[in-house]
């Protein structure tokens, strides 16, 4: 098993650690871990800066999980649009999240429609958003505040996709067997998952 294009990780304690959470909590080793192992600690301060970067917002984990799932499909990442399309399933149901994965978002409130619809503005072209854009999203209740918190998070979870995308990381075999029929079926772009579990 390699980490994407990459060989192996040499094990270091930080790497090893990594590997035994992934499998206390989901039973296998995910390949994006694997991919991971070269750099634990960039890896575990990333996660904590887009925890502190989308906190301000107090939006709640289903609009996470749609911000997410927004930005993995517009950016092509079959990966992570796997892992959140199966986390907005558990929040809300899978129509909806194989909907924002599909560029369907019905079952969104006005607000959620409005950050998806900002989220992959953000993925298309940043130098293309307006100070129109922002007052749609502060038509829907949405402070200034809020809406730097879901760009920062947004724009943190695009340079995780890019560097696992970059380098090869495929979805896990196990993944894709967890997720709903309706979020797999969905995910038809980017990287084919492993055919086989690890």
């Amino acid at each position: 098993m390699t980490a994407g294009f990459l060989e192996d990780a040499p094990i270091t304690e930080q790497g090893q650690a990594l590997y035994d959470e992934d499998v206390a909590e989901d039973g296998y080793v995910w390949n994006v871990s694997r991919l991971w192992a070269y750099q634990p600690e960039t890896l575990k301060s990333l996660f904590e800066l887009m925890s502190h970067a989308f906190r301000p917002s107090g939006l709640s984990f289903r609009q996470r999980a749609i911000m997410v799932t927004a930005v993995a499909s517009k950016l092509g990442d079959s990966y992570c649009s796997l892992a959140w399309g199966g986390k907005l399933s558990g929040a809300s149901d899978p129509s909806i999240a194989a909907g924002v994965l599909t560029g369907v978002d019905s079952g969104l409130t006005d607000q959620e429609k409005a950050m998806t619809r900002w989220a992959r503005k953000l993925v298309e072209n940043p130098n293309a958003t307006t100070a129109a854009d922002i007052q749609k999203l502060r038509e829907t209740g949405l402070t200034d505040e809020q809406v730097f918190a879901i760009t920062a998070f947004a724009a943190l979870r695009m340079a995780f996709s890019t560097i696992n995308d970059a380098l090869g990381a495929v979805p896990d075999a196990q993944l894709v067997g967890s997720v709903p029929t309706e979020v797999s079926q969905a995910v038809n772009y980017g990287r084919a998952p492993t055919l086989h579990a690890s």
